[in-house]
């Protein structure tokens, strides 16, 4: 009898440990299964044709290796207004708007504190790395999740997740909540990547390394063309009217001494309005991968890299010049670096790439004027003018009025309550008034947009980036190609196609090669890498996976 008892627990306890070691194998080869790494770079103000319109100039293993090697959305879009930095990183990695994620622009009048708020402004934190208020910043302004954020809770916290970018918002949106860090280039006079409390209370030695190393001065010199400006024929004139430049620099041509003229363009910072910014953000961005070990193991890492430099270059110099060609054909270089320490240092397939922008831009309107285009300027005094006028005869004050910002104008309710005035005609009226304005193209009320389903055109835009605690109660739009900007450079906002119309680009572990006309969403690409990575999605996420890219 003892001798069948021993037989049987023997047996047991055999068939317990075979059970286990199968379920040990089962997570072993799930955890294969995802990549040791995802990094996603958002292209900070990058048009889809940049990818075919400078095709030619690009080397083989930058843009040219996510196209060949992965997956080419070709029609991808934001599906909301506005069409800023700060909404387009969060809608990036949360995978829904604003409506959700609450990141209603990079700046916003707060109508509980009665002023104007920055989307990654905190008070509450201390700078990391710096004394100035440049480091006060968290992501405590965004409503919900990011898929970086999933990724920590799935792996119990043991995932990595670092942002990294020259813009606060760019890395601070897209690393989310759990992030172990985010880090900000703060230019000046100082030229330090810096954080906040938020994330630590002291810079790790690799950052505090790079920052004492002679990394970023190394780029004070000069800027000109990479290839002989001749051959640089998919772009405007060099000598136009169109362009800012720098100051003290009487043209906007190359060459550009940066060593010269850093002591009238705020110093370090001039570096983030040339290609050298992201230079020095991919020189950040490979420390970090060996600083933090990411993808070292199979619990799977997130970097999120935003490449700024992109988006300062086209404000200064238009989406149409030299400059603007030759910020991407060095972008693309940068590209092929990552990628080949990448390959190195993770292993070649066992990370997942995608690349996408924040928002696109419009051509600078004066040169599409010279071109008999209809695009123009907008003049805000004018209107605010006639506005404060109506206001004063129609309701004899113009108090009515907290705040005008954002193409969004705010009312104040005491005002309305101590006037007896019923809010939803006061709505009514505005938007009545504001429509005969020259140059305003559309206006709709808080009320209708709070009440009513739109599911095509600019209405349905204004709608999921319409966030009913922190819009305000009439929203206007400027008429197709005028904006409000000064007359040289490019800007962004709009839900015309011209800022919309976005590079969507996946490659490495779990892409299939191929490419689309299907319309895609940026909000599809939070859940995309949530299924890939089998996690769920954000808590807000509104897009869907892209099923035809995953392999």
């Amino acid at each position: 009898m003892k001798t069948l008892v021993l037989g049987l627990l023997v047996l047991v306890t055999s068939i317990s440990c075979k059970a286990q070691q199968d379920t040990s194998v089962e997570i072993l080869n799930q955890d294969n299964e995802r990549p040791k790494l995802v990094v996603g770079i958002v292209v900070d103000q990058m048009r889809y044709d940049y990818l075919t319109r400078f095709y030619n100039k690009f080397g083989d293993n930058g843009f040219k290796r996510m196209m060949r090697e992965g997956f080419n959305c070709k029609n991808n879009h934001f599906n909301y207004i506005p069409t800023y930095t700060g909404p387009g990183h969060a809608s990036v990695y949360t995978g829904t708007t604003p409506k959700y994620h609450g990141i209603i622009g990079n700046d916003w009048y707060d109508k509980e504190i009665k002023e104007m708020v920055y989307c990654a402004g905190d008070d509450h934190v201390l700078p990391i790395g710096t004394e100035s208020d440049a480091g006060k910043m968290s992501p405590h302004r965004m409503l919900t999740t990011t898929f970086a954020d999933e990724n920590r809770l799935f792996t119990q916290m043991q995932g990595k997740t670092i942002g990294v970018s020259l813009k606060d918002r760019g890395s601070i949106l897209p690393a989310g909540h759990t992030a172990n860090a985010a880090y900000w280039f703060n230019g000046g006079n100082e030229g330090r990547w810096i954080s906040s409390s938020f994330y630590m209370d002291k810079l790790p030695k690799w950052v505090q390394d790079f920052n004492g190393s002679k990394t970023v001065e190394s780029y004070f010199k000069t800027w000109d063309t990479f290839y002989d400006i001749d051959t640089y024929i998919e772009s405007g004139s060099d000598l136009n009217a169109f362009e800012g430049g720098f100051k003290g620099k009487e043209s906007a041509t190359f060459p550009y001494n940066l060593a010269e003229l850093k002591e009238k363009n705020g110093n370090y910072s001039i570096l983030s309005a040339t290609p050298y910014g992201n230079s020095i953000t991919a020189d950040f961005a490979l420390a970090a991968l060996d600083g933090e070990q990411l993808g070292q193991d199979h619990i799977t890492d997130v970097l999120a890299i935003s490449f700024s430099s992109t988006d300062y270059v086209g404000h200064n110099f238009g989406v149409n010049s030299k400059e603007i060609e030759d910020v991407y054909i060095r972008l693309d270089k940068e590209l092929e670096r990552l990628f080949d320490a990448f390959d190195a240092k993770v292993g070649k397939g066992n990370y997942t790439v995608f690349l996408t922008s924040d928002h696109a831009a419009i051509d600078v309107p004066a040169y599409l004027q010279s071109v008999k285009i209809p695009a123009g300027y907008v003049d805000n005094k004018e209107r605010k003018l006639a506005f404060h006028t109506f206001m004063s005869k129609k309701y004899g004050t113009t108090d009515l009025v907290e705040n005008i910002s954002n193409n969004q104008i705010f009312l104040n309710r005491e005002t309305l309550k101590a006037l007896n005035l019923d809010l939803e005609t006061v709505q009514k009226a505005i938007l009545n008034e504001q429509l005969t304005y020259d140059k305003i193209y559309k206006a709709y009320t808080a009320t209708t947009m709070a009440t009513s389903e739109f599911t095509i055109g600019i209405e349905a835009l204004i709608q999921k980036g319409f966030n009913q605690k922190r819009s305000g109660d009439v929203i206007v739009v400027d008429q197709p190609g005028f904006i409000s900007y000064g007359k040289t450079g490019s800007t962004h906002g709009s839900g015309l196609n011209y800022d919309t119309h976005a590079p969507l680009l996946f490659f490495g572990k779990g892409i299939k090669h191929g490419e689309t006309y299907k319309k895609t969403e940026i909000t599809d690409i939070a859940p995309t890498m949530s299924a890939l990575l089998g996690i769920s999605f954000p808590n807000g996420a509104t897009g869907q996976p892209l099923e035809f890219v995953l392999d």
